[in-house]
């Protein structure tokens, strides 16, 4: 079961829509904890409303995941999200899911890790020239 639910997991994200996200219930736990840089949310709700948000904010919207790995109940993926933004274009974030399973095989969190600093504050325009003055600072 909880490879089933791992690969419908996997397929809700790399088909991302909103029908694709209605029909997460079937194998992601109604009380589900996300994280990433900017996101600390527990509720499927709160997640399926993160991931429309996610998709009203973006257009051509695509998820490629490139490895896994499974310890345990941990399933780790390794991703490239691509997407195009109003006015900023086209933009790509690659990082890692820690995604765990409960004793039903159903997604009970989602852990993104990827670097925010460098995969799109250093992307925006007035941020950019400041992180790069504070990197040059810090460089060995």
């Amino acid at each position: 079961m909880k490879s089933e639910n791992a690969q419908s997991y996997i397929r809700m994200f790399e088909n991302l829509s909103t029908e694709t996200i209605t029909g997460m219930d079937a194998f992601v736990c109604p009380d589900v904890k996300f994280k990433d840089p900017f996101n600390d949310i527990t509720g499927i709700e709160k997640f399926r409303a993160l991931l429309d948000k996610t998709l009203s904010d973006v257009t051509e919207p695509s998820f490629d995941v490139t490895h896994r790995a499974w310890d345990g109940d941990v399933l780790f993926l390794r991703w490239t999200f691509r997407c195009r933004v109003r006015v900023l274009g086209d933009w790509a974030v690659t990082g890692m899911s820690e995604i765990r399973f409960d004793a039903q095989g159903r997604v009970c969190a989602h852990i993104d890790h990827w670097d925010a600093a460098e995969q799109f504050y250093e992307k925006l325009p007035v941020v950019r020239v400041l992180l790069r003055v504070i990197k040059r600072r810090l460089r060995v």
